[in-house]
């Protein structure tokens, strides 16, 4: 007792003799201590063996959030050796409980609508980008029903149409593009893409008529819209910071755009015309309620958003690599006098099925480059984890990465090597299971909007699976194969110091990883 008057007494006379602020400092140390002191002791002394381990940190609420969020497919590795396939980490105050592999990727995206949840995830993030009443501020049914509407822009016939308008619009952005003048220069090149991929998309998916209210300005917004996407967000979505300042009125600004469209074609009495707009304006619900001019604008902000993101950073990352392999785009040259005629005639959907090499070069850029690294789904129902002892409780948020399996020399020998001819079966580097990574030969599902692959056990899903698998997979294959191919025919690209085999590094600043800007290129015009 004497002790501790003699020492509690004194500390208390030196504590009471500091500032207000100094106090206030001392509490805070002192809370701060304490609350890491309960964290580490629970983590040590608290384990369940029904739940995966957990990722050791030192702040609770924080968790591991920085640390993943720095590089987020080299965590996951890292704690992958450490732990296994599946553990658990803390992600802005929340238990994740990721599952890698092509066993992760079945049991996450392919999970029953009873037992996981995307919309519950997603909403406050895509919500604000896209607006009301579509994709995840919607119930399921109707999500289905929606990217019903959305497929018929997703056709055979449809494509054939598409790539003579990809082709024309490459041309057009290429003679009044500034960047471009000249024989010769340097260009940061994601800039460009970005720009290239929402002039193509909206042509193509959305009509003449759209396309003639975008400009680079457009362009600008909908970069403004998919910074939206921040991994922030998930807590801070409706926080008054600028990108959400920006966000918003983007959302305002092409949500109007669309909508003055709609308006001026029903004031029109407009006839069938062969765009989205106009197939959303005369779509009914199974209930056999229209869909709400709002709801209209709203999934074309969601259709052109779907595909912007990934689309501009593949299209950024293809150039990249072209860059620092200038043999590849040679033989992509080649490949086209070889194929389709010294004379290079105008290409056509059918003529780019022909083109191997540059069908390679789009599936290995995303195999190194998942648009997506992480992919959540909410726990409703507490899961087994087949072949385990362990049991994902419902306060738990399950996360996918497939892109981690897609980089795992288990399934790609020399994985880190950018080598689009890895997929010629004779390939010595050809991935372990072609066929299943091709997707060929999979069991279909319908989910309400159409047969899709069932399969999510593969170590190659760059469009996802499952119910939420992206519609537009082969839009964007249309999209970015035309793309490249007029790329090749029109230029020849290096890297600005004269190095090759290696591109820049990734910002993951976004939910959808894209080269680090600046990402600079050297493009040379080739002879006419």
């Amino acid at each position: 007792m004497g002790f501790l008057e003699e020492f509690v007494g004194p500390a208390t006379d030196k504590f009471l003799g500091l500032s207000l602020r100094a106090q206030i400092g001392v509490g805070l140390g002192g809370f701060i201590f304490f609350s890491v002191l309960i964290n580490v002791l629970n983590q040590i002394l608290f384990k369940n063996p029904n739940e995966p381990p957990m990722v050791f940190h030192w702040f609770p609420i924080i968790g591991s959030t920085i640390t993943y969020g720095i590089d987020p497919p080299r965590w996951f590795k890292q704690q992958r050796e450490k732990y296994g396939d599946i553990f658990t980490f803390v992600l802005l105050g929340k238990k994740t409980t990721v599952y890698l592999g092509p066993a992760g990727n079945e049991f996450i995206l392919n999970g029953k609508i009873k037992d996981v949840s995307a919309e519950e995830i997603y909403t406050v993030l895509t919500t604000p980008v896209f607006g009301k009443d579509v994709v995840y501020d919607c119930p399921n049914s109707k999500l289905m029903e929606q990217k019903k509407f959305m497929k018929i822009a997703l056709s055979t016939a449809a494509f054939q149409r598409y790539v003579p308008i990809i082709t024309a619009e490459v041309d057009d952005y290429f003679k009044r593009s500034a960047d471009f003048k000249g024989k010769s220069g340097i260009v940061n090149i994601p800039k460009s893409m970005a720009e290239l991929t929402i002039f193509t998309a909206s042509h193509t998916l959305q009509g003449s008529e759209v396309r003639s209210k975008f400009d680079e300005k457009v362009a600008a917004l909908y970069h403004d819209l998919d910074m939206g996407f921040s991994p922030i967000n998930f807590a801070l979505y409706w926080a008054p910071l600028p990108w959400n300042a920006r966000r918003d009125h983007a959302q305002r600004t092409v949500a109007k755009i669309y909508m003055d469209v709609i308006k001026q074609r029903r004031a029109a009495g407009a006839t069938e015309t062969e765009d989205m707009m106009w197939h959303l304006m005369n779509s009914t619900y199974k209930n056999g309620t229209p869909v709400p001019d709002h709801e209209v604008a709203h999934m074309l902000i969601a259709l052109l958003m779907a595909g912007q993101h990934s689309s501009s950073s593949t299209s950024s990352w293809i150039c990249l690599w072209l860059a620092a392999r200038p043999d590849v785009m040679e033989a992509l040259y080649q490949e086209q006098i070889e194929v389709l005629g010294a004379d290079l005639p105008p290409l056509t959907y059918e003529n780019l099925q022909k083109l191997s090499l540059n069908q390679a070069v789009l599936k290995e850029t995303l195999r190194l480059h998942a648009p997506i690294h992480s992919i959540m789904r909410a726990v409703k129902s507490p899961m087994p984890v087949p072949n385990t002892r362990y049991v994902i409780p419902t306060n738990h948020t399950l996360l996918a990465a497939s892109g981690v399996s897609a980089s795992d020399p288990k399934y790609f020998p020399e994985p880190d090597l950018w080598e689009p001819t890895r997929w010629d079966k004779d390939s010595p580097i050809a991935p372990s299971s072609a066929i299943q990574a091709s997707g060929e030969d999979e069991e279909k599902i319908d989910y309400g909007y159409g047969l899709v692959s069932k399969g999510a056990n593969s170590p190659y899903l760059p469009f996802g699976a499952g119910r939420h698998r992206c519609i537009g997979e082969q839009f964007a294959g249309v999209q970015l194969q035309t793309i490249t191919a007029m790329l090749v025919r029109k230029f020849k690209f290096s890297n600005p110091d004269g190095t090759t085999g290696k591109v820049i590094g990734t910002d993951y600043q976004s939910l959808f990883s894209r080269p680090l800007e600046p990402a600079n290129i050297r493009w040379e015009k080739r002879d006419e």
